[in-house]
């Protein structure tokens, strides 16, 4: 026997429930009684089942992430960790989650877990990525027994055939399918596809628990390609269509909104050759009338125009410079006949058709003074027609 003090039994009461793993996760089904928000914000309060109760206590943190608190008398289903309290010595429960009852355990549990991934950002919208409008390669994830991928492979042949498709099989329920979705899509990861579907077909809500695993959510929030959900019906939801980057109703669908339509791809490019030939027939309009444009502003400021108008101008100029000579050649005749004839009229020549004589001596000094030579001189005389010579006496 052992003597502790009531310090010692508590702390060894402390250390002895903190150690079970079985009360750090648990739930706990019951009744709320005594219910009490303190100033601080902390709820205190007592679950009951029939006679059974404990306390439980709810930090201030998690009552600002809930809607309504809980009333006296309500069935809650509260999750959170069993704890011995040193102080009062007393068990209590310290809730993290506290939903209705009626939501049943798998429920609370899913809840839970899409509150804390959310708080993480494993769903924003500002991470989603858009769809490859035109994609090469098109993983899928699914079963390779179930319907749905005939059903999908059916609708990417007709709707896109152009797409290789990449099938990672995998099994989409029971113990160990979360490894295989997991290890089919990092498979896919490695294979550079542009797109990956992970569906499977219908079923009860426990069929797809599968798909609301934390580590397979982890696992498609970490895909380098956007991932399309198509899990179960229209009506059925999966963590995974929280955290895929779009989610579709059933897995057809999935494969229509992963593909594109080839018949809607064929009229997109009819209607843009369409409206290529048109920019390019105006284009080619346009530039004509540049062209023509460009031509007849080339023509007047064309060298050879000028070449033209200059030749013209030059014949002018010639015409005119030859009736200016000619009238200058006119002028000067009739100023060299004036000249000939006033020359004529003085010219020594004139004189001598009136019978006189040109008298020079034989060295051509011109006599006009019969000083000038002596007798026996010779000289020479000129006449109208001709010369001779003669001997001075």
């Amino acid at each position: 026997m052992q003597l502790l003090t009531v310090s010692q039994l508590n702390t060894y009461l402390r250390d002895l429930l903190d150690a079970d793993d079985l009360l750090s996760d648990v739930w706990v089904e019951g009744e709320v009684s005594s219910f009490n928000r303190h100033f601080s914000g902390h709820c205190y309060f007592t679950l009951k089942e029939g006679d059974a109760q404990i306390g439980a206590v709810m930090w201030k943190s998690v009552a600002a992430r809930m809607a309504t608190l809980p009333a006296n008398g309500d069935a809650v289903l509260a999750h959170g960790r069993v704890a011995f309290y040193e102080v009062r010595g007393q068990v209590q429960l310290y809730v993290d989650t506290l939903r209705p009852a009626g939501i049943g355990v798998l429920q609370a549990q899913f809840e839970r877990l899409k509150e804390r991934l959310a708080a993480e950002g494993l769903f924003d919208q500002s991470r989603k990525r858009p769809l490859p409008p035109l994609p090469h390669r098109i993983g899928i994830v699914t079963s390779p027994t179930g319907a749905a991928l005939q059903d999908m492979l059916n609708i990417l042949r007709r709707r896109y055939p152009l797409a290789e498709v990449l099938f990672a099989p995998c099994q989409v329920q029971g113990a160990g399918a979360v490894d295989t979705i997991i290890e089919a899509l990092c498979a896919l990861y490695e294979a550079d596809v542009d797109v990956i579907i992970v569906a499977r077909g219908g079923g009860a809500a426990e069929d797809l628990w599968t798909f609301n695993d934390e580590r397979l959510a982890r696992a498609v929030f970490a895909s380098p390609v956007p991932v399309v959900s198509g899990v179960g019906h229209e009506t059925d939801t999966t963590l995974i269509d929280f955290v895929a980057d779009v989610r579709a109703p059933t897995p057809s669908a999935a494969a229509e909104l992963a593909s594109p339509d080839m018949t809607e791809l064929l009229d997109d490019i009819r209607q843009l050759r369409n409206r290529l030939d048109a920019a390019v027939t105006q284009r080619l309009t346009t530039a004509r009338d540049g062209v023509s444009h460009l031509n007849r502003r080339l023509a007047l400021c064309s060298p050879e125009r000028r070449i033209r108008r200059d030749r013209q101008h030059i014949d002018d100029l010639i015409r005119r410079a030859a009736i200016m000579l000619e009238r200058r050649i006119t002028l000067a005749r009739a100023h060299l006949d004036g000249v000939r004839g006033r020359l004529q009229a003085l010219s020594p020549l004139a004189t001598l058709n009136r019978g006189y004589a040109v008298v020079q001596s034989t060295t051509g000094v011109l006599i006009t003074d019969a000083s000038l030579v002596a007798p026996d001189d010779w000289i020479e005389v000129t006449v109208r027609r001709g010369s001779f010579r003669a001997r001075v006496e």
